[in-house]
């Protein structure tokens, strides 16, 4: 768990730092085929062969000369950064200005008991004043950007990538000048609108899990693997004809559509090395998967950053 302070102005907010998101996929284990037998690595001086134990391994960085310099934790202590535990406001911007594509990792934000009255505050004024704040925060020892944003009670600190982090696209259609007509811009439209609606995360499924939870029960039991539908080959038709064609069925299923299974019912296959939650109102989380054995679910414990 991640401890530190919001600096804001001469304002100082004592926050903690917990995992906002998790996985639920399948854990698979590199194993050999013949026997299961779980394949294993050992850490190996490339000099002198030998196992090196996890008390004697330190961080190297290699240099252009073939030197290696050699850091270990002291060394690291003393690295001039002043965020190591604080979270330096260094500006505020509108929250649209901000590309997705700098967003990393996300974390909640709690108060300590003596920092919510100020927590609130700032929580308050992000706000009313449709802003996000812009950060620095270091976190194992490096400093990166950060964007802090209010998610219904709770402040959200987002981990963001330096710009030089994001690569230049190079792709040789950008150059060409593409002309799209009146038409299928007016029809591609029409297949936009026909298809918008407010976004509700819980009417998608992950349909990769459920079927490897398939996969993993048949494979458990000895039956028969479900097999894998055939892909419908498209007709080979001109692009206004796919634009009509894709708004008809996009209405006609708009219609008819029922409300998709929530992620909650997915397959009751058992899966090990799963993150646990961040804490709920009550300190306390509930998985969101159902054991196969139909296990009433266990509360987890709050997640560290």
């Amino acid at each position: 768990m991640w401890r530190g302070t919001i600096s804001f102005g001469l304002v100082s907010i004592n926050v903690r730092m917990y995992k906002a998101t998790e996985t639920h996929d399948f854990e698979f284990h590199q194993v050999h085929r013949d026997d299961g037998g779980r394949i294993r690595y050992q850490r190996v001086c490339e000099l002198d062969g030998e196992e090196v134990p996890y008390d004697e391994i330190a961080k190297g960085h290699e240099l252009d000369d073939g030197r290696m310099v050699i850091l270990d934790d002291e060394d690291l202590d003393k690295l001039p950064i002043t965020t190591n535990k604080a979270i330096e406001v260094q500006e505020f911007v509108p929250g649209d200005q901000v590309d997705p594509i700098f967003v990393d990792r996300t974390y909640y934000l709690e108060p300590e008991k003596s920092a919510i009255r100020p927590y609130e505050l700032f929580r308050r004024a992000l706000a009313e004043s449709d802003r996000v704040a812009i950060v620095k925060v270091a976190l194992r020892q490096r400093e990166t950007l950060a964007l802090v944003r209010p998610r219904d009670d709770l402040l959200v600190l987002h981990n963001m990538l330096w710009p030089d982090e994001i690569r230049e696209p190079d792709f040789e259609f950008l150059d060409e000048r593409t002309q799209v007509r009146k038409q299928e811009l007016e029809m591609a439209r029409s297949l936009v609108d026909s298809m918008t609606g407010d976004f509700d995360p819980d009417a998608f499924s992950d349909d990769y899990v459920e079927a490897m939870g398939k996969l993993i029960d048949a494979k458990a039991e000895g039956a028969e693997l479900p097999e894998r539908p055939e892909p419908v080959e498209a007709e080979a038709v001109d692009l206004m004809t796919a634009l009509q064609r894709s708004v008809e069925a996009a209405k006609s299923s708009k219609s008819s559509k029922k409300p998709a299974t929530s992620r909650s019912s997915k397959s009751t296959t058992s899966k090990s090395g799963q993150a646990k939650s961040a804490p709920s109102k009550s300190g306390k989380a509930k998985s969101s998967r159902s054991s196969k054995s139909s296990q009433s679910s266990k509360s987890t414990k709050k997640r560290s950053a």
